[in-house]
């Protein structure tokens, strides 16, 4: 018999049991079925496996564990998924443990990330979980040997999680890979108004768009996140003035590539970000995502006037990824080292003190040591305050992983050498004396500080005084390393709160609207995006059918209306001898 997912699914509908019969064989039976009351004294049932049937199970009531690796915008899906599941009765459990299922939310940009995420499944089947894969790399592959017989939920797809969580608890296999489309033309994913669980109740992070304009060589996001297709201005802005009446005092506006947002749909980022700031209160600030140099380029006045607005971070991530022009175009990023360069040196003059992040990677094929040379000295040229070096690492299905490799010990001397180039300097040495304002918004790894930001995204520590969490405050810095800055707050400074409303508690769950609210009583599933509305044939087993009205008031007499019924029916089949066609 064929895998469980060898096919593709499309629906909700397309579950697969080792039990069920194929269509064919169920309209070959169909006349000559006879419902039978099964005796007290027949012969039981033996059961083969530890589990109970799919019909006795209750869905909505299990401990799920979710993991997420990846970038801000595999962040914010796995928080939607949470505040949906929590939304319809399920506990989000931080011991793995314990769990009932692990939902895993993988990452497909480098050969590590997969790993861990496979790696995770071989654990989960080991310790007998039930299991649902999200993000990028089942989205991508799904045809993969180790992901057979899995249930998937794809990117796009988040709004069903619900749906796919509770058919895997009852045995099945689900597959939701589909795109969201209005008239045929795809949309930016599942809509912003959703429940969602922010990991940290301070902090939005706001998808604006999804997929990219780019076709890089190495890139294994694009198989994924597809190409661009942006969130209305309307729903963006919506969605940033709810998480700030709900306490929120930081935005991340977050996409594979925020620089192209809205051209799919008439606009642009600087509109965009233009209507966001209004909605930004004081004491509150937003931070923008990676944009590559193409799609900057023609907005560099704007972006410079928007950065230098005292409620948006002066913080910009640009990926060069290398300063070789003949590596960026087998790369294919479709723009020069000079182009890089302008929008840096333009951003540096018009927006004093900005910090301008940036990627390289080490090592792409065909790359030479002139080429590295080159990386090097543009490093050295402008020593970014933050660098994130990548060793290459080729992954399957890509064009770069079919170029001639460059040598593996090459790539690890390369990123050791790039690593011991950004070591060499400190970029906040000079700022030692500063009086700085912050935004204190998390607790540092060690939990020996609070986390804050300046003006330019640079991080700051600072005492860890609950009274400050969540507050703007004015510190003077009195120490420097590499990452960070300490500060000691200014005692007679205003102090300046973002928001009057308390922020949620951490695992609250955010945007429960009355809709949400009574939708898991309801019955239903919710609803795609609502200029795209998808018809939602959710197969509730008997016991499912049952456990909704426990949520509902007079549950009991329900339940007991139903078994009654249920009792006459069966006495007229025992007795009546009743034929019946399924």
């Amino acid at each position: 018999m064929p895998a469980a997912c060898d096919s593709m699914l499309e629906d909700i509908e397309d579950i697969v049991s080792a039990e069920d019969l194929k269509p064919h064989d169920r309209q070959f039976v169909r006349k000559n079925v006879f419902p039978k009351v099964r005796k007290r004294n027949s012969q039981k049932n033996n059961q083969t496996d530890d589990d109970p049937p799919s019909d006795s199970i209750i869905p909505g009531v299990q401990k799920i564990w979710i993991r997420t690796w990846g970038c801000s915008h595999n962040n914010s899906d796995g928080e939607y998924m949470a505040g949906q599941l929590a939304a319809y009765g399920y506990k989000i459990t931080d011991n793995s443990a314990e769990a009932d299922l692990w939902l895993l939310n993988s990452c497909t940009v480098k050969n590590p990330a997969e790993d861990h995420f496979r790696n995770s499944i071989k654990k989960a089947q080991e310790g007998k979980k039930k299991v649902v894969l999200a993000g990028c790399v089942p989205q991508a592959q799904p045809r993969q040997d180790y992901l057979k017989g899995l249930s998937i939920i794809g990117v796009q797809q988040i709004d069903r999680v619900v749906e796919v969580v509770e058919e895997t608890i009852k045995g099945h296999s689900v597959r939701l890979l589909g795109q969201k489309k209005d008239n045929g033309k795809r949309l930016g994913g599942a809509r912003l108004d959703l429940p969602k669980i922010r990991k940290n109740p301070l902090i939005e992070i706001i998808s604006i768009n999804t997929g990219c304009l780019n076709a890089c060589t190495y890139c294994k996001t694009k198989h994924a996140r597809g190409d661009l297709a942006s969130y209305p201005i309307e729903e963006l802005v919506d969605r940033a003035r709810q998480s700030f009446q709900e306490g929120v005092c930081e935005i991340w506006l977050t996409s594979e590539d925020t620089g192209a947002y809205g051209r799919d749909i008439g606009t642009d980022l600087p509109t965009l970000l233009w209507k966001l700031v209004e909605a930004i209160p004081e004491g509150a600030m937003l931070r923008l995502g990676m944009t590559n140099p193409p799609y900057i380029l023609e907005h560099l006045e704007e972006m410079a006037k928007i950065l230098n607005h005292p409620r948006v971070y002066a913080f910009l991530h640009i990926p060069v990824q290398s300063a070789s022009d003949s590596v960026l175009m087998d790369m294919k990023r479709e723009y020069c080292v000079a182009d890089f360069k302008q929008v840096v040196d333009f951003l540096k003059e018009k927006v004093p003190g900005i910090t301008i992040a940036t990627d390289v990677i080490c090592g792409f094929p065909g790359e030479t040591d002139e080429d590295f040379q080159e990386t090097m000295k543009l490093v050295e040229q402008y020593r970014f305050p933050s660098l994130f070096i990548n060793q290459f690492y080729p992954r399957p299905g890509t064009p770069a992983a079919k170029m001639h490799q460059v040598p593996a010990a090459v790539k690890k001397q390369r990123t050791k050498d790039l690593s011991q180039l950004f070591h060499s300097y400190n970029p906040y040495d000079h700022k030692v004396g500063e009086r700085q304002r912050v935004l204190v918004t998390e607790e540092s790894f060690d939990s020996n500080y609070y986390v804050a930001h300046n003006p330019f995204y640079e991080q700051v520590l600072v005492p860890k005084d609950p009274l400050l969490m969540g507050k703007m405050v004015e510190v003077n810095i009195y120490e420097a390393g590499k990452h960070f800055m300490k500060g000691q707050p200014v005692s007679d400074a205003r102090v300046y709160t973002a928001s009057i409303t308390r922020p949620l508690a951490k695992g609250e769950v955010s945007g429960l609207t009355e809709e949400f609210r009574h939708a898991p009583q309801n019955g239903t599933s919710w609803k795609a995006h609502p200029s795209a509305e998808i018809p939602v044939k959710t197969q509730l087993s008997s016991w499912m059918a049952l456990q909704l009205p426990w949520q509902q008031e007079g549950g009991g007499l329900k339940i007991l209306s139903v078994s009654l019924a249920l009792l006459a029916v069966l006495v007229m089949f025992y007795y009546g001898g009743m034929k019946t066609e399924l």
